[in-house]
């Protein structure tokens, strides 16, 4: 076979040792993981044990050691986190599906043991069981991949596939797969678990489920994405691999679910949002309309390689800035409570009502609401603008502009329960007669909270590092075919 050598900026690798594909992106996406990492486990303070260790000591209870777990739950994160960072480095699909099973696996413990409330063991039954159908669907996808290209390793697929082009076995087990890791990144059809999962587990763990899953999901795509190349034109002569009419893209039939998958997933994650209630609730259906959003990317595929023109550049920034956003608006609801329950559990802050009259009694908390808030939204200057912008301007590129034209309804849509999430705490009065929420006894979780909140700023303001690490990190291995193509007089 013949070998490739990249050096991009995170190391050497080539097509025969490695994940040669989007070599960039495993360096890059290893520090995404461990900052946000930090910032989520600032926040997991006091999720399991801490309001048993207080009833043992008052003498209200007896030390039960079944009940003691807090180390597990503790090293199931890191378990989680640690599949996550190896999914960026996959090579193989058995390697792939090994390392998403080990983030999904520990967090459905996680979610059972979140809280002493049945919902939470409820939800984590509905999250194990739609996640087994999940890992099913995608594995059936890879055996299916396996089978046409007669390799699990993703370099010699991406060989296979640009030398010869896709059969039709290789295609269906590119479908399936798309569609079974759309539960990860909780895309439409593979969608409906979010919001109860969100609502039955702990905030701080809801934060947790809102960006590890969806990251190993949106990696894994853009792998397989890689895989099967942005350039592949069913009509080009076999072997020479040319590039669409609008630059770069994905088989049509791959195209084709994606595009409906995003627009989908966006449109029903902000029209449902629209309707709902419970915070919780509204975040959940948030984490459904952001994946659409970064779909787009992944449709847009590499472009002209540029932060604004590249769609996986797009993603992989989009990544970061969701997770560090995500974390500040998880974190008021961990950092607050309305008092405690008979067995000691925390009453949480549930409803957008119950934020009423924030900005009065715990005006840190307010302000990281609206900061975050505002940059879910893409309120400019903050991170979550310059995280929307290449979204747009790579599609663009790619001559998806009636994706774009949905991407753009829907951020006005987003902006109803965006602005109200802001705005509420900050200009709301308490319902009288309602008690104002307390401080929770962990202080990590208001300093998770300031600090994402400061991220989104600073972040904005000194991200030029950051995204020239991005455009690195997005750059794309040439394939064989198209380097024999230029290399032929």
């Amino acid at each position: 076979m013949l070998s490739i050598t990249t050096t991009p900026a995170w190391g050497e690798f080539t097509f025969d040792a490695g994940q040669a594909l989007l070599p960039g992106m495993v360096g890059y996406a290893k520090v995404m993981i461990a900052a946000v990492g930090l910032l989520l486990l600032m926040l997991m303070a006091g999720t399991v044990d801490r309001t048993d260790e207080e009833r043992i000591a008052a003498g209200r209870a007896s030390f039960d050691p079944l009940r003691s777990n807090r180390a597990e739950f503790y090293a199931f994160f890191l378990f989680s986190l640690t599949g996550l960072m190896l999914v960026a480095g996959a090579d193989t699909l058995l390697w792939m599906f090994l390392a998403l099973e080990l983030t999904s696996l520990p967090t459905y413990i996680m979610v059972a043991i979140s809280t002493q409330r049945n919902r939470s063991r409820e939800a984590a039954v509905k999250y194990f069981f739609l996640g087994a159908l999940g890992a099913a669907v995608f594995l059936y996808g890879f055996t299916l991949i396996y089978g046409g290209c007669g390799t699990a390793r993703l370099n010699e697929i991406h060989d296979h596939i640009a030398l010869h082009g896709i059969n039709t076995l290789t295609m269906a087990g590119i479908m399936l797969s798309l569609l079974g890791l759309g539960f990860k990144i909780a895309a439409v059809p593979m969608h409906f678990y979010t919001p109860d999962v969100y609502e039955g587990a702990a905030p701080q763990v809801s934060a947790f489920l809102a960006f590890v899953p969806k990251t190993a999901g949106f990696m894994a795509i853009l792998l397989l994405a890689a895989t099967i190349g942005w350039t592949y034109d069913p009509g080009a002569v076999k072997g020479v691999i040319r590039a669409s009419e609008h630059g770069t893209q994905l088989p049509e039939a791959v195209r084709v679910l994606l595009w409906v998958m995003a627009a989908m997933t966006m449109t029903v994650g902000n029209i449902l949002a629209v309707l709902q209630s419970s915070v919780k609730r509204i975040l959940a259906y948030s984490s459904i309309a952001h994946s659409g959003y970064m779909l787009v990317g992944v449709i847009a595929g590499p472009g002209d390689g540029s932060f604004t023109g590249s769609g996986v550049g797009a993603v992989l920034f989009y990544l970061m800035a969701y997770g560090v956003m995500n974390v500040g608006a998880f974190a008021v609801l961990a950092a607050l409570e309305r008092g405690r329950r008979d067995d000691g559990d925390a009453i949480e802050i549930e409803t957008v009502d119950d934020l009423r009259g924030l900005w009065s009694s715990h005006p840190r908390m307010a302000l990281v609401m609206l900061v975050c808030n505002l940059s879910l939204l893409g309120m400019p200057p903050l991170l979550g603008f310059f995280g929307k912008l290449p979204l747009f301007t790579s599609a663009i590129g790619a001559g998806e502009v009636p994706l774009v034209i949905v991407l753009g309804v829907n951020s006005a849509i987003a902006a109803y329960y965006y602005l109200r999430l802001a705005f509420v705490p900050m200009l709301e009065n308490a319902d009288r007669g309602a008690g104002a929420p307390r401080a929770a006894p962990f202080r990590s979780r208001e300093i998770a909270g300031l600090l994402s909140a400061a991220g989104v700023i600073a972040l904005a303001v000194f991200g030029a590092s950051i995204m020239k690490r991005v455009e690195a990190a997005a750059k794309v291995s040439p394939t064989i075919a198209e380097i024999q193509a230029t290399a032929t007089p």
